[in-house]
């Protein structure tokens, strides 16, 4: 017998031990140099052969089974066809014949097609023990025996499915344990399409057939509402489907009942939304009476059955803001798979990128918004089509006309939604549009309700709303919330912006969504500096783009840029500082200043706030510009509480500059005013307390310095308020350093951080605040590594927030102090690397780190690969970094070149990157993160 014809395994058996050679098939190595196949014998073959048989993997083996009953060749392309499992898509099924191909079990034919293969008579009979039950057709392929033909009438896919395998792992496993099994979900997030993947995945296991029923043929106006809803209807239609239908018979439900009591199938209801009553019912029939019976339904809204589980179909996954793993992105995957069924030459470049990304996120990963949008590539460009989303429906017009309706345009789509709502959810939906990024039931009740939709009707119309998918549930991600919030997705939000223009209700909803606005932010002024601060930080957060959006309607609104001031001055100044929004606070004052001229009180408090924000911001020209017009105006009305903000803004702005004399002199005034006043503005005196510590502390008065830090601690401790605790201990930790008291130093910050990590909101600000002085304590205790990774986490956060910590002279030279002190202990390349490190730290990460803890966060796309590297691709990623090529590493590691190719390419698959550079970017960081001090 000739011994195998191309490089197999067995050939070093005479050299190898078998557990070397399993090493060897495991690493995919080519051993070509020591093929000889004149010294095998034919019994060592067969020995061999099935040792390497157990070697695969149970898929590999099976395939094995299945392709060695063919005497001719095939091609690689059929496989899938030929032999597929219902379990593995077309791609995994060909990454398996490569596989047995690597490991000479496939052998390329040399004299025919150079894309044919046939399978060594050597390794035949090894394979063949699966009974495949299969015949050899036309050209040697695989063709399975009438008795294996799967049953049913599943769709064939017409063109690739994308995404979802977590998904799809999940639906297999609840329908391994439920009978009646629904996905549901907003019309076009692939329910459909995920359905039939899953079907087709299992249908294997239902011997008797994978059934498919499309449930829009029961939606006919023609038909009166009664017979539609009728089960024996509709037990009609899936009896036609299963081809059991007998006309003249007995009752529809009794055929189907008699037919599937004892077999074991699957049966797929499709678009059940509008059937609701009489596909709970018909599943109930058949599923009490049928026990091999199961039943995969898809609908916006659950049957209501007995025994029903439901499984919620959200939409992909977008692109992160800063658009990192674009590639890897399931809703970017869509778009370019689709556009190049249009466009065979699209690709992501630099030039689309971005408008990629953006089209994915304003479409909120929408499956069929995705699709439709993808189709105008031919004629547009990503930008030319994300320019044009604000009219969606109109430039998403048009799919495929081989679509079902209600999927060939995006309005169809959410028609059919609208139409499935009865007449006070349609007004209620409408209603809602007026909310920006989601809201509360007490938001709904105080801008919906009136005498057409009473506030006692409102929680069952939002529950109604929720089960047909028009809602979702938008609660944060850490299980934390304790009231529930809600949000539409932007395709259905516009689609309800219609309906309320349509109704001519579009101002009057605008007017009470800004006035509810309005009495939130006076409620949490008023809880500003007490307990209830943590949750009103959280609140506004969350409702920042309703806050935007208000004020944005104020100032379009002629003779409302005033209510526009009142809401930009009302919000809370620690609230745009501690989210790093300086720059907006300023843009929102400085239109309704502009609009807004009159000379009252308001306009001098507007023009003093936008000065605080000027200095914090670093924009100190502007700042003393704000500052003298708002002090005049202030000083003309006789406000004596507006004087002493006005004094707290020269102080601030001149302890940014370094100017101390004047800083201590202006802050202290105004302590001084405040101090004496009965009915203070508790959370104003707080901050100029905490100034007044800084600015005495750097000036070396520590004495006043201690006092006022020891005042405001009691403040706040008496009133429970955490945020400006925080403040307080962080001056603290400046004033230790300051005097030599590491520890001391040390002890404060970390509470002040402990407070920002228990906290449902991220405080970039003082944060970055705390981590400057922390590594200025570090690096006197010497510990200069990680001193210099605390000094790139605070960067991160400064630029993040977007002004650099050159604004704050006052910080600034004992910042460049520091950084001097650590490039001369550690040079130049060291202390970059360790500042790169605390860059790349996400917020959770940053408080872990600065608490010496491990991290926190879940790793983001490939952090976590150090555990799913194997060792083979660790050296090689080592190999990678020393900047060796394929060729070398290759000679390195004595594999072949091949082989090396295919470790760089799961490398830079697991890490989720596309560069030798990358690679070797994770690495270095991969190998700081375990030098932690």
């Amino acid at each position: 017998m000739d011994c195998l014809a191309i490089e197999p395994a067995v050939a070093w058996l005479p050299v190898l031990s078998a557990g070397q050679i399993r090493d060897c098939v495991r690493d995919r190595l080519r051993l070509l140099s020591r093929v000889d196949a004149g010294h095998l014998t034919v019994s060592r073959c067969c020995a061999c052969l099935t040792w390497s048989c157990d070697l695969c993997t149970k898929l590999e083996q099976r395939l094995w089974a299945r392709l060695s009953v063919s005497a001719g060749g095939f091609t690689l392309e059929t496989v899938e066809n030929v032999c597929g499992f219902g379990d593995l898509a077309a791609g995994d099924m060909l990454g398996l014949a490569g596989s047995l191909l690597d490991e000479s079990v496939l052998v390329r034919e040399p004299f025919q097609d150079a894309m044919r293969y046939r399978m060594l008579e050597s390794v035949r009979g090894v394979g063949g023990s699966e009974d495949c039950g299969g015949t050899v057709g036309a050209g040697g392929c695989v063709m399975p025996s009438t008795g294996r033909v799967p049953i049913g009438n599943l769709p064939v896919e017409l063109n690739s499915f994308v995404g979802r395998r977590q998904e799809l792992d999940e639906i297999r496993r609840l329908l391994a344990d439920a009978r009646l099994l629904t996905l549901t979900g907003v019309g076009g997030t692939g329910k459909t399409r995920l359905a039939l993947r899953v079907a087709g995945h299992v249908r294997r296991a239902f011997s008797d057939g994978v059934w498919f029923v499309d449930l829009t043929e029961l939606r006919n106006p023609g038909l009166p509402s009664w017979e539609v809803s009728d089960p024996d209807v509709l037990a009609h239609l899936v009896a036609v489907a299963l081809e059991v239908h007998k006309p003249g018979g007995r009752p529809p439900m009794r055929q189907l009942t008699d037919y599937l009591t004892e077999r074991q199938t699957l049966l797929v209801l499709d678009n059940a939304e509008h059937l609701l009553p009489a596909c709970a019912l018909l599943a109930a029939a058949l599923l009490r009476t049928c026990p091999r019976l199961r039943i995969l339904a898809t609908s916006r809204q659950s049957l209501g059955a007995e025994g029903e589980v439901t499984f919620a179909v959200t939409p992909l996954p977008i692109p992160r803001a800063d658009l990192a793993d674009l590639e890897r992105c399931e809703s970017v995957t869509l778009f370019t798979a689709r556009a190049r069924c249009v466009e065979p030459g699209f690709t992501l470049t630099a030039d689309n990128r971005a408008a990629v990304a953006g089209l994915c996120q304003r479409l909120d990963g929408l499956p069929l918004a995705i699709e439709l949008a993808a189709s105008r590539v031919r004629v547009l460009t990503p930008q030319q089509i994300l320019d044009r989303l604000s009219g969606r429906f109109a430039v998403l017009g048009q799919g495929a006309r081989n679509a079902p309706a209600r999927q060939q345009t995006l309005r169809a789509c959410v028609d059919w939604s609208f139409e499935l709502c009865d007449k006070p959810e349609r007004l209620l939906w409408a209603r809602l549009t007026v909310f920006v990024g989601g809201f509360e039931i007490d938001a709904a009740e105080g801008v919906c309700a009136d005498e057409e939709l009473p506030a006692d009707d409102l929680l069952d119309l939002l529950a109604g709303l929720m089960e047909k998918s028009i809602l979702v549930r938008d609660d944060p991600r850490d299980g934390k919330a304790v009231t529930a919030r809600y949000r539409m997705l932007e395709t259905i939000r516009d689609y309800g912006q219609e309906q309320l223009g349509e109704a001519g209700q579009d101002t009057m909803l605008r007017r009470r969504h800004r006035d509810w606005c309005e009495q939130l932010l006076a409620r949490a002024r008023a809880e500003w500096a007490g307990d209830q601060q943590p949750y009103w930080m959280a609140r506004l957060r969350l409702e920042h783009p309703n806050l935007r959006a208000a004020i944005e309607f104020c100032l379009a609104e002629p003779g409302h840029a005033e209510t526009a001031m009142r809401l930009a001055v009302t919000l809370p100044g620690l609230y745009w500082r501690s989210r790093g929004l300086f720059g907006e606070g300023r843009r929102w004052l400085d239109r309704a200043l502009e609009k807004a001229v009159a000379p009252t009180a308001l306009r001098a408090r507007a023009l003093l706030v936008n000065s605080h924000l000027a200095f914090a911001q670093g924009d100190a020209d502007a700042g003393r510009r704000l500052l003298d017009q708002g002090e005049d105006l202030t000083r003309h009305l006789g406000c004596l509480v507006e004087l002493a903000y006005a004094d707290y803004i020269r102080g601030v702005g001149a302890l940014y500059a370094d100017d101390l004399p004047v800083a201590v002199e202006s802050l202290g005034r105004a302590r001084t005013v405040l101090s004496g006043l009965p009915d203070r503005d508790t959370h104003l005196y707080l901050m100029v307390l905490s100034s007044f510590c800084i600015a005495a502390g750097l000036a070396d008065d520590q004495d006043r310095a201690v006092a006022a830090q020891q005042e405001m601690l009691a403040i706040v401790e008496s009133r429970s308020a955490s945020f400006h605790r925080s403040i307080a201990l962080w001056a603290g930790g400046l004033l230790a350093w300051r005097q030599g008291d590491l520890q001391q130093a040390t002890a404060q910050v970390v509470q002040a951080l402990r407070l920002k990590q228990a906290w449902a909101h991220h405080d970039r600000y003082t944060t970055a605040q705390c981590l400057e002085v922390l590594a200025w304590v570090t690096a006197d205790e010497k510990r200069h590594r990680r001193a210099a990774g605390l000094l790139g986490a605070a960067g991160a956060l400064w630029t993040e927030i977007g002004t650099p910590i050159t604004s704050y002279l006052h910080l600034v030279g004992h910042h460049d102090a520091c950084e001097r002190q650590l490039r001369a202990a550690l040079g130049d390349d060291a202390f970059t690397d360790a500042v790169h490190y605390g860059r790349t730290l996400s917020y959770e990460d940053i408080l872990a780190y600065a608490f010496e803890e491990p991290r926190h966060s879940t790793p983001a796309p490939g952090e976590e690969a150090a555990i799913r590297l194997t060792r083979r691709e660790r050296q090689v990623a080592a190999l990678v970094t020393q900047g060796l090529s394929n060729r070398q590493i290759a000679a390195e590691l004595v594999i072949s070149q091949r082989t090396a190719e295919s470790h760089v390419e799961h490398i830079l698959t697991k890490l989720g990157v596309t560069s030798r550079n990358q690679v070797a970017a994770w690495i270095r960081a991969q190998d700081l993160d375990s030098q932690r001090p």
